[in-house]
Parts: C-alpha cells; sequence; structure tokens
C-alpha cells in the first residue's frame, strides 16, 4: 500500500459568493493531489461558477441562500476525506510548496491542532496576526513574521489549517457567528486540545477584500456583522465589559473626523454601530443574513 504523498493528505475549502474575479487564480493554485471543495453562497454567477469547479476537478456545494463564512466552511469540512483541511479565502493563493511545508510542520509538531502559513498581502507585504479582540493585550506579539515556525496565540482565517479529527473535536466553526471573528473563535476553542503554530516556510498570497464585488451596500453589510459578531464573540468568552467596551468602540469611530469627512466611512461605521447595539439586544444568537448578501 502506498504512502499518501502531502497534496493528498489535505483538503482545501473554500467559501465563495460572486468571487469569480479571483476564484479561478486560488484552484490554479491548489497542487495536484489535493481535493478541492468550493461552498458556494448563493452566488448570481452559478453557471459560471460550475463551469470553473469543473475545469479545475473541484467539487462544488450550493447553498440556496448566504449561509455566512462559518457555517458554509462547515459545509465543506463535512465532505472532507482527508486528514488535514485548509480553509483558503477565494482571493487567496498558496504558494509553491505551501501544502508541502504545513503537512510537513504538522507531522514534525504532533501536539499542535492548526497551523497558519507565512501570508503576504496583494503588494508583497507580510501579513502576521499578532492578536486578537478576545484576548489581552499582553498577548499579542511583535508586529511581523516570527523568524521560523513558532507557537502563537491565535489564527487568522484567511488560510487556517487544521488536522481535521481536531477540528470535528471542536464541534467546527460556530454556527450563530455568520462572519468576523469565527475565526478567533475556532483558534480559541482549539487551544483547548492543543496549540497554534505559524509555519516560516509555507506561503500564501492574500489579497485581501476582494473575494467579493466592492459597494458601499457590501461594505456596509460587513460592518453590520464585524459589529455584532465582536458582541456576541466577546461574550461567548467572558470578557470582561464586552458590550461596553464595543459600543465606545464604535461610538469613537464613528465621531473620529476621518469618518466625519466621508461618506462611505460614515455609512460603514454607522453600521458598525447597529451591528454592535443589535449584539447588544439579542445576546447569545447571530442572526441568517439576506439571501445573497454578504
Amino acid at each position: 500500500m502506498s504512502i499518501p504523498v502531502a497534496p493528498e493528505r489535505v483538503t482545501v475549502v473554500t467559501v465563495a459568493h460572486n468571487s469569480l474575479a479571483v476564484l479561478p487564480k486560488m484552484l490554479a493554485s491548489v497542487p495536484r493531489g489535493s481535493t478541492a471543495i468550493v461552498v458556494d453562497n448563493a452566488s448570481r454567477d452559478a453557471a459560471a461558477l460550475a463551469d470553473l469547479a469543473r475545469t479545475h476537478g473541484a467539487q462544488l456545494l450550493r447553498n440556496e441562500d448566504n449561509r455566512g463564512f462559518g457555517p458554509a466552511c462547515n459545509i465543506g469540512a463535512a465532505e472532507a476525506p482527508s486528514e488535514f483541511v485548509l480553509f483558503l479565502n477565494p482571493d487567496a493563493r498558496l504558494g509553491d510548496g505551501a501544502i508541502e511545508a504545513l503537512v510537513a510542520a504538522a507531522d514534525a509538531h504532533p501536539e499542535a491542532v492548526a497551523f497558519n502559513p507565512a501570508i503576504t498581502d496583494g503588494k508583497g507585504r507580510p501579513y502576521f496576526k499578532r492578536g486578537s479582540v478576545l484576548l489581552p493585550a499582553s498577548a499579542r506579539l511583535p508586529a511581523g513574521w516570527p523568524d521560523a515556525d513558532r507557537e502563537v496565540p491565535v489564527l487568522t482565517g484567511a488560510a487556517f489549517f487544521v488536522r481535521r479529527a481536531a477540528f470535528e473535536a471542536v464541534g467546527g466553526f460556530d454556527p450563530a457567528i455568520f462572519l468576523y471573528h469565527e475565526d478567533d473563535d475556532l483558534a480559541l476553542r482549539l487551544k483547548t486540545v492543543g496549540s497554534l503554530m505559524f509555519v516560516h516556510g509555507a506561503r500564501v498570497t492574500h489579497d485581501a477584500g476582494n473575494s467579493t464585488v466592492r459597494s458601499p451596500a457590501s461594505a456596509a453589510f460587513k460592518a453590520f456583522h464585524m459589529g455584532r459578531s465582536r458582541v456576541y464573540a466577546a461574550r461567548k468568552h467572558q470578557l470582561p465589559g464586552a458590550g461596553r467596551k464595543a459600543l465606545v468602540s464604535a461610538l469613537v469611530q464613528l465621531i473620529s473626523p476621518l469618518t466625519l469627512l466621508s461618506a462611505r466611512k460614515r455609512a460603514k461605521q454607522l453600521a458598525f454601530l447597529r451591528g454592535v447595539l443589535d449584539g447588544l439586544r439579542t445576546p447569545g444568537s447571530d442572526r441568517q443574513s439576506p439571501k445573497g448578501s454578504q
């Protein structure tokens, strides 16, 4: 019986919502041998998306409405046949050997359950998630990539590599979180069963913010869920003064001179404030989105 090579041990799961502008490059970066699953959150370009999935040999799963990022990831992971799952944003691209480097790190560190590669933005600048609003400021790491593989306090969902058994053991992404902070929440729950690691030798490019069409309405929708999810996640992790801190943050951003001078920023910050207030009114749950929105 042959021993599977690294790509065969990994399923790449991505969530699409009107993401055809970026998804072809992402799928093209998935190495031969890895399974690719695209979970479609009610995209308008359904026929073209189906053609793209066939071209790259990817499995396409369709949701009749927009379930949100984390719930869609859970749907994809449930179909993953492999030892590892890599949740990869549609506006991200795997560098050469990234899968192999992530699997090698997992084999070298059996105590670790989830990993982030070294991520660069669309302009080639290093990106590294140093901390989280769900963690104290004292847990934040210095800016920039660590010089070598190391344990980290939290992970970003842009390229979230996890042992499937650990993911299932903690219940996957919280389905009550539609969008934002779902990666922080999952990472902190995974820390109860193992450590989190940064893998210096695995490279991913993330052209952040381009997975959906940009518009004022889209920005406001995302800001609303950012505010709502912040309240929900902070309360879930029992942070003291969670609601008050989120409300103060929303008000401070809203009255900033930069916000007051920009109609787009005012709309975004007003939506963030509405999300915080909605979260304060309805603790313990997160409302589904309107059909076709994310």
